[in-house]
């Protein structure tokens, strides 16, 4: 990033020979007399730091720095000022400014702290940078598909992002809840804080409890010091509990503490831990129906539901299934170092006509392994699956050589590729079988 310095002073003799001692150190210098003029020049300029009179004709210097964090966070702002107090001091660097200091020492502290508000910005960049990737990876921009099914559930996820307000998804599994809980958090205020994702299917209930609330030294066998559970990682942040339904009851209960009043109590401890954490479930369950049967805390579901957004399968959003398929062609093509990839006619039929019992998940995985077996620049349907052939609506399906080809694909899956074994089973010579994987293009 160019390292542009940005003076602001409604004194041009002043502004300009500051302007002059800077550029001899080899930065880029803006100047503007007025904080209306400065602003305009930030937001069009790549500004590392400012340096602003406290006294300017149309603000004052100090409230200036609000302004100035909010247009570029990274920015470092140094205020200069011929009477300087200690009241506007304090106040200066509470609102984010790098330093305050009089005119009348500038001439031997301005080079040296223009210096060290350079290398702190560039780091505060390079923050931002970061962070600017992450959301934008993880925003609600980053969930595909353009079916009225999936974008009315962005819309009710980009409704309730904003808020502190619990959140339930729902849906199959692999209709990617996790994307949503993630989009939440990022378009959340608390985006700049963790995101924990834990899954409730993956721990048994003595585990999951630990790995939730964490411990104290000594509370069981094995407890050599205090841990830390997710509950505090997430702390300011959002705890997504992926597969709720798997939770036993007396952790739910738990649970329900946090929910209620943000409190809960470690393994092995006497006093309560406050935290202010966010909580996003997702089950693929219907937790209302388990809830009315004794299976799940039905107080639990009612404070876990306050807002609830089923997220459509793949089956429903079929108009999506090529658009879905594209990126991951063009994302798996990058990854293995290969040209960007076209689907066929037959290839995009193949997948419009297959019913997606994995959803995006099984969409992901099968187009992964397509870029691997693909040779040119086009996939073509002989690239997918034994499976996706049986629902193949056009001519192709019902001729002989189709048929045929469908069968040898059928029985090599039963062998696990063993070739003699295939051949013994379809009745034919080894050689035969070689040359029918040849003319196939199965090899």
């Amino acid at each position: 990033m160019q390292q542009g310095i940005l003076i602001i002073d409604d004194e041009k003799k002043i502004c300009s020979l500051l302007a002059r001692i800077i550029e001899l150190e080899g930065f880029t210098v803006f100047q503007a007399n007025t904080g209306k003029e400065g602003l305009k020049i930030l937001t069009a300029q790549d500004i590392l730091v400012v340096i602003s009179d406290v006294k300017l004709p149309d603000v004052n210097g100090v409230e200036l720095v609000k302004q100035i964090k909010q247009l570029k966070p990274y920015v470092e702002v140094i205020n200069l000022t011929a009477f300087g107090t200690i009241q506007d001091g304090v106040k200066a660097m509470r609102n984010g400014a790098f330093d305050y200091i009089t005119k009348g020492d500038d001439n031997d502290k301005i080079i040296p702290l223009v210096y060290k508000a350079v290398d702190k910005a560039n780091l505060q960049y390079r923050l931002y940078e970061l962070e600017t990737k992450i959301q934008k990876q993880y925003d609600f921009s980053s969930i595909l598909g353009q079916s009225k099914a999936i974008l009315q559930a962005v819309d009710l996820a980009s409704k309730v992002a904003p808020t502190d307000t619990t959140v339930l998804l729902l849906g199959e599994t692999g209709t990617g809840k996790e994307v949503f809980a993630q989009a939440i958090h990022y378009e959340s205020p608390r985006k700049a804080k963790p995101f924990v994702a834990l899954n409730c299917s993956g721990f048994n209930p003595d585990l999951l409890e630990s790995e939730l609330f964490g411990y104290k030294q000594g509370a069981f066998t094995g407890a050599q010091k205090d841990k830390k559970g997710l509950m505090q990682e997430a702390n300011e942040g959002t705890l997504f509990l992926d597969e709720i339904g798997e939770m036993n009851l007396d952790l739910q209960a738990k649970l329900l503490r946090v929910l209620e009043n943000q409190t809960f109590i470690k393994i092995g401890d006497t006093q309560t831990t406050k935290v202010n954490v966010r909580i996003v479930a997702a089950t693929n369950r219907d937790l209302k129906k388990e809830a009315e049967e004794g299976k799940f805390r039905l107080d639990l579901y009612y404070r876990l539901s306050v807002f609830s957004i089923e997220l459509p399968s793949l089956n429903e959003r079929k108009t999506d299934v090529l658009l879905i398929a594209k990126y991951y062609l063009k994302q798996f093509a990058a990854k293995v170092n290969k040209p960007l990839l076209t689907m066929d006619e037959g290839f995009s039929n193949c997948l419009l006509n297959h019913t997606w019992k994995g959803n995006i998940r099984e969409l992901k995985n099968v187009i992964e392994r397509v870029v691997i077996l693909a040779d040119g620049n086009t996939v073509s349907a002989d690239l997918l699956p034994y499976e996706f052939h049986l629902n193949t609506t056009d001519g192709d399906a019902m001729k002989m050589e189709t048929v045929e080809k469908m069968h040898i694909l059928k029985v090599l899956k039963y062998t696990g590729n063993n070739k003699t074994e295939t051949s013994r089973l379809l009745g034919i010579g080894l050689t035969t079988l070689y040359r029918k994987l040849e003319e196939y293009h199965l090899n």
